[in-house]
């Protein structure tokens, strides 16, 4: 069998369930595990190289006021991997290329697995689907279950404890909140998320609606960047005056975490983001796993009040 993934999630989920040998082309945004990096790429992006957020933002505008995305398919690269199964999604033609781009037709056409979960349960179902087309469905249930047992190790961990405010930011230059997952992401690790609902998407919002929420907690978890990413492109908002007058700021409670890592792609590491966010919320019962470290904002740049 030869995999070919469209997008990263789906590329650790064939990884996850042991199918990692069978997965024979990937995206230009596929780095993990590992492996994958070493795989031939079937995409690439049309952001400019060293592009901040607000260059990334205008960028991605600009493209779809033209009807088109920043991810685009190499058909010859997908037509060389010669692909009996490729792993695609619709959710989201902004951060990968969806199903509907594919080519309309294909000299061997695969079976295409689309992946279009936005929500816990709908991951679960997306590794389950992949199982039974991937020719493994038993190792998809036991990931699945897996996942469902640390869910519920983190649920015992944090009951009864108070649930803070939380804001998480998906994106810095605009503002966007976290949508689609993230706020179940909070609700398990026990806190309360004062800009999204469960399922519904990520929305553009200002810093006067930051102050208004007045979260607790402000998780930095920009789409497509790392930690120390997401730190530095925060500097503008910290440079704003207004900034320093938000309780979790006064309080040193700004994280900065892997938001390409845990929480912007729908695979099996949204329970690793689950388990980071806990243990940011209620360090006193959950530490944080050394693999998914968070940057905490420095305090020099913490008003003191």
């Amino acid at each position: 069998m030869r995999i070919v993934s469209l997008v990263p999630a789906g590329t650790e989920i064939a990884f996850a369930l042991g199918a990692g040998g069978d997965v024979v082309a990937v995206t230009h945004d596929c780095d993990f595990p590992p492996a994958a990096r070493k795989l031939p790429r079937v995409t690439r992006s049309t952001i400019a190289p060293g592009s901040d957020s607000r260059a990334i933002d205008i960028q991605v505008r600009e493209a779809a006021g033209r009807g088109e995305s920043t991810f685009h398919l190499d058909a010859a690269a997908l037509a060389a991997a010669r692909p009996d199964i490729l792993l695609g999604q619709t959710l989201c033609a902004v951060c990968a290329v969806t199903v509907a781009q594919l080519p309309a037709t294909m000299r061997h056409a695969p079976t295409v697995v689309p992946l279009d979960g936005d929500s816990l349960e709908g991951i679960f179902a997306d590794i389950d689907r992949a199982g039974v087309a991937l020719g493994r469905r038993d190792a998809a249930a036991t990931v699945v279950a897996d996942l469902r047992t640390r869910l519920a190790h983190v649920a015992f961990l944090v009951a009864g404890a108070s649930r803070p405010r939380v804001a998480c930011l998906e994106w810095l230059a605009p503002l966007f909140n976290a949508g689609h997952w993230v706020p179940e992401q909070i609700a398990q690790a026990g806190g309360h998320d004062v800009l999204g609902e469960p399922g519904a998407r990520s929305h553009e919002l200002t810093l006067a609606d930051l102050i208004a929420a007045d979260p607790d907690v402000i998780v930095l978890m920009p789409c497509g960047f790392d930690a120390e990413r997401a730190m530095r492109e925060s500097q503008a908002l910290v440079a704003d005056p207004a900034w320093d007058g938000l309780r979790a700021v006064r309080d040193g409670r700004v994280f900065a975490v892997d938001g390409n890592a845990y929480f912007s792609r729908p695979g099996p590491r949204v329970v690793d983001g689950v388990e980071l966010l806990a243990s940011l919320l209620h360090p006193d019962r959950i530490s944080t796993a050394e693999s998914a470290r968070a940057i905490r904002q420095p305090r020099s740049n913490v008003a003191q009040t």
